[in-house]
């Protein structure tokens, strides 16, 4: 198992679009510009978003592939990199689970649990409500070694439908909603 000690956060979604990115980049911006020293790291060969990290973050981006790494190589590479950091924001790619079959092998799930990182999952709510509670459940249950430990709470349209997904998501499941937008 992967030190504890060193902070750290996998932002993840159920699919491509679902606001990873801009999720990513403004919790690595708002904490660098509060003197935080945020290691960013991007799940897979990405270099758009990577890109995007390494200038919000004012260092460099640094990629986690588990289709080309192996897990101990994953592992050394996070803790090289993380090590002297305040916290490190990992961003998913692709839906948490997807990866190249069926079991979810080179997944944002299975990243996670490599490196032992909390997952925040960015739920995009376009016209849906309790429905969120359902899909949110739905990942606890498909992996239960999977450490799911809030929800941001994306395309919101205003504030009775983010009361309705908040009271929904939190009333089924033991994830705290954590924001919105």
């Amino acid at each position: 198992m992967l030190q504890r000690n060193f902070p750290r956060l996998v932002i993840a979604g159920l699919k491509g679009g679902a606001g990873k990115t801009i999720v990513a980049l403004g919790l690595v911006r708002a904490w660098q510009k509060q003197g935080l020293q945020v290691v960013p790291f991007k799940k897979g060969p990405d270099y758009i978003d990577a890109g995007w990290l390494s200038q919000a973050a004012k260092r460099p981006c640094y990629n986690l592939d588990p289709f080309l790494m192996s897990k101990e190589i994953i592992r050394k590479s996070f803790a090289f990199r993380a090590k002297n950091a305040d916290i490190s924001v990992i961003e998913g790619n692709r839906g948490l689970f997807d990866g190249i079959d069926e079991s979810g092998s080179s997944s944002t799930a299975e990243l996670a649990k490599w490196i032992d990182a909390p997952v925040v999952l960015v739920l995009d709510c376009t016209k849906m409500t309790r429905t969120a509670a359902a899909l949110v459940l739905g990942c606890q249950r498909l992996d239960p070694e999977l450490r799911v430990e809030g929800v941001i709470l994306n395309h919101i349209a205003g504030l009775r439908h983010e009361t309705i997904v908040r009271q929904s998501v939190e009333k089924y499941t033991d994830i705290s909603v954590l924001g919105s937008l």
